[in-house]
């Protein structure tokens, strides 16, 4: 909580000081592919490949045309698999626990030149909100790991995720002529994902840390005239 309110504050000292024109706001669409894991979460974990796509604001700051406000509403899918290596058979299992989101990140967006095509940079807090959550092939020793199922004398016990998770991301990325463009972004997540997976039932100590989504994604957008 303290970091929401942390980066709450940072975006409204933006908001009061910077010359924000948003008369001059473009807007356009955005899509593109994540490359996503959850740390300390399930065991064994893997990466999880989905799909994120939405629209975009693009907002000047300031009087040059370099700085902007860029924030987005997406489908944001993230999540990770899970492959046990070490099963007798050769499949083991081949687990999904897949969490969608409505993602609302907020970026400070710099181009490094006022040129008409040029390299950017972008840095933000990220709002995730819970959508859907379909887990798969959940192994038979961790039925836990399955968000609808309950766990005998043990109910606090879950796989459910967090209905929302906070990150902060980050990228760099080309525009051809201010209107397409293609950005290259990292996703830190700061919340507990899986808060209710406990150390005390799982006997992994892996789980008694905090279990934050990380997403690398790689983006095409088309900002209209």
């Amino acid at each position: 909580m303290k970091k929401i309110l942390l980066a709450s504050a940072l975006a409204a000292s933006t908001l009061s000081f910077a010359q924000i024109d948003f008369g001059s706001t473009r807007f356009g669409v955005t899509a593109g592919g994540n490359y996503s894991r959850v740390k300390n979460a399930h065991n064994p974990s893997g990466a999880r490949f989905a799909f994120q796509g939405g629209v975009l604001a693009l907002i000047p700051m300031g009087g040059a045309d370099q700085f902007y406000l860029q924030p987005e509403v997406t489908y944001y899918g993230a999540g990770e698999s899970g492959k046990d290596k070490n099963a007798k058979n050769a499949d083991g299992y081949n687990a999904m626990y897949a969490n969608n989101y409505l993602s609302v990140p907020i970026y400070f967006k710099g181009y490094f030149s006022e040129a008409e095509s040029e390299f950017f940079g972008m840095i933000g807090p990220r709002f995730n909100f819970l959508l859907s959550q379909n887990v798969k092939n959940v192994p038979a020793g961790r039925p836990y790991y399955d968000p609808d199922v309950t766990v005998p004398n043990n109910p606090q016990i879950s796989g459910k995720a967090n209905s929302f998770n906070f990150a902060v991301g980050i990228g760099v990325g080309y525009s051809y002529k201010r209107q397409l463009e293609l950005a290259l972004k990292y996703d830190l997540g700061l919340s507990n994902t899986y808060p209710n997976l406990i150390e005390d039932f799982t006997k992994d100590p892996n789980t008694a840390k905090k279990k934050s989504e990380q997403v690398l994604s790689l983006s095409l957008s088309y900002i209209f005239e």
